[in-house]
């Protein structure tokens, strides 16, 4: 018998939209069961999963990708028993840390302090084993400052930073991580990415779900990809985030005319102070569809929100390739302090380019806010956007990905030089 650590067969989860999901005797479920299997479109229902089956060895690391409403945090759900399949079945061996939403099991009235406490006994932690790792915790976190502040004064952030410290010191047999370090700052990530590697290399076995392919490449040696609720292929990491970004840069991103994408549930994931991000946008006044090509002018319009009158804002946006390697940041501040006044409580900021140097391919962007020289907001991959080939060089021939990722104006000269004289 294969040595797994998760197994599923014909898994699914039905939603009825607009409903709570109830529970029923057995007679009752077992009645909707036959209703649901000659009636698959009813109106009103929604299935976020169906018929998935798959293995998992045991120290196998998995990413999951997948477009926006793919199934794939429904899957997690299923896996941590937070909510119970529709049909099929899933088991799991061993211990199992999840990180699926932020603040998930905070008390906002709770210090930080009572909340790791909290958090580490609802993951199934003895007291004893918390008090033991405590310090540890706290320092992972580097919150030390407001351990004893009650959460409902905490960014997501920081309930990021707590939520992770806890389910990385539990030492599950099984680490499930959702998107939700898209909240934290990119050195933070990149310390819980490193804790996720220490993990898989421990043996125990990790489930990823990320939008950021270049760190599901850099974690996960195989990959399975769902689309609208099925499983749809498994194999490598490189090959199934290779056809998966083929296949969104192929089809685009489903909303058409625009040019852009936001997920959503990113978005929503912000701190909830003075100052948040409602909304980005992509424009090219060149095409009507909005995607640039490569030399194209763009703008990047940033809709905000403050809750009161903001001093001294700063606003940058970083663009990244489908692997999450960083190729530009455009911070405001490099304009001087003043570069954008004083924000009112509701308006845009716009970034302009005026020739976009990127070769034809597929990127994501992220922003990120803040007032004087505090950091606010780090939201990443918050738009996917294509741009679109460009004869550049004037050589009949479009610049795109793999040969290279930026355009550069230049040119080439040859001088003829004299041979040196050996016989001196």
């Amino acid at each position: 018998m294969t040595d797994f650590a998760i197994r599923a067969a014909g898994l699914g989860k039905l939603y009825r939209i607009g409903n709570r999901e109830r529970y029923f005797t057995a007679r009752r479920a077992l009645a909707n069961l036959l209703h649901r299997r000659s009636s698959d479109d009813s109106s009103g229902e929604f299935w976020a999963l169906r018929d998935v089956s798959f293995e998992i060895a045991s120290g196998e690391v998995v990413g999951i990708v997948g477009s926006n409403g793919a199934g794939k945090s429904t899957l997690l759900k299923l896996l941590s028993r937070i909510t119970r399949p529709s049909e099929g079945w899933a088991e799991v061996r061993g211990r199992v840390g999840s990180l699926l939403e932020v603040g998930t099991g905070f008390n906002m009235e709770l210090t930080g302090r009572d909340n790791i406490y909290l958090s580490g006994a609802i993951l199934g932690m003895r007291k004893a084993e918390i008090d033991r790792k405590f310090d540890a915790i706290v320092a992972f976190s580097e919150i030390d400052r407001f351990i004893d502040t009650p959460a409902k004064f905490y960014s997501n952030g920081m309930y990021v930073r707590i939520a992770f410290a806890v389910a990385a010191h539990l030492e599950p047999d099984i680490l499930i991580v959702d998107e939700v370090l898209a909240v934290g700052d990119p050195a933070f990530q990149q310390k819980c990415i490193g804790t996720m590697g220490n993990v898989a290399q421990g043996g125990r076995t990790v489930l990823f779900v990320s939008h950021n392919m270049g760190a599901v490449n850099a974690l996960c040696r195989s990959a399975m990809r769902l689309e609208r609720g099925r499983l749809v292929e498994r194999g490598t990491v490189e090959d199934v985030t290779a056809r998966f970004l083929a296949d969104q840069l192929a089809h685009g991103d489903g909303r058409g005319g625009t040019g852009y994408r936001i997920d959503e549930r990113v978005l929503a994931r912000q701190d909830a102070g003075e100052l948040g991000i409602e909304r980005v946008e992509l424009a090219n006044p060149r095409r009507a569809d909005g995607w640039p090509a490569t030399g194209d002018p763009l703008l990047v319009r940033i809709g905000y929100r403050a809750t009161q009158r903001v001093g001294s804002p700063w606003f940058a946006v970083q663009i990244e390739d489908p692997y999450g390697t960083r190729i530009l940041e455009l911070r405001s501040r490099a304009q001087g302090d003043g570069a954008i006044d004083a924000l009112h409580p509701h308006g845009c900021v716009e970034l302009e380019l005026a020739a976009l140097p990127l070769v034809g391919g597929r990127y994501t962007l992220s922003i990120g806010c803040g007032r004087g020289r505090s950091h606010a907001i780090q939201l990443e991959h918050v738009v996917e956007f294509h741009v679109w080939p460009a004869d550049v060089y004037g050589n009949g021939v479009p610049v795109e990905q793999p040969h290279g990722l930026v355009v550069a104006q230049h040119r080439w000269v040859h001088r003829a030089e004299r041979e040196p004289d050996v016989t001196a």
